[in-house]
């Protein structure tokens, strides 16, 4: 396997996409912001191949235009089977609504796993495209992001609003 990466502009920030090439296109791994939390070593990168993800820039600009809803990409995070079930739900999150950790654990079958499903939302490595950014606090409270609160505030406020204002920009 071949591990390639590009880095896409975006209203908030550069994204650096990882993944690698398969026979109908490309897997991504990993979609990193430029934030303290994600730090990676350049032997996570690869080459770097902006050709190769020219898709996932294409989507990423609809996304950020307010045109697309849902990605359609071919993903392949690492992470524990628990990990992936929950990033499974976070992508059955309709595009504009958000969930509580609670709703999400009450889906796994057990309201107790509230935590477990929060550790597992902020390991998502495909920010964005896993919309973790739309889940909060069972108050209705923004908590933590990988991203920081003033993208996962500008996240949902595009998806509120696909045409922002210049004052609700990141």
């Amino acid at each position: 396997m071949t591990v390639l990466h590009s880095v896409v502009d975006s209203p908030i920030g550069p994204l650096t996409v990882v993944g690698d090439i398969r026979d109908d296109g490309v897997a991504l791994h990993a979609v990193w912001m430029n934030t303290p939390r994600h730090t990676h070593g350049d032997d996570e990168l690869g080459k770097r191949d902006d050709a190769a993800f020219s898709e996932v820039a294409r989507q990423f600009g609809e996304y950020f235009a307010g045109t697309r809803t849902v990605f359609d990409l071919e993903l392949d995070p690492a992470g524990t089977e628990f990990e992936k079930r929950v990033w499974m739900l976070l992508r059955d999150i309709p595009y504009g609504t958000t969930r509580s950790y609670g709703e999400l654990a009450a889906d796994l079958g057990d309201p107790n796993l509230s935590r477990a499903v929060g550790t597992a939302n902020g390991r998502n490595p495909l920010s964005i495209i896993v919309p973790c950014h739309r889940v909060i606090g069972a108050d209705g409270s923004l908590t933590g992001y990988a991203g920081g609160l003033e993208r996962k505030r500008f996240l949902l406020t595009l998806e509120r609003d696909p045409a922002p204002s210049a004052d609700q920009l990141f």
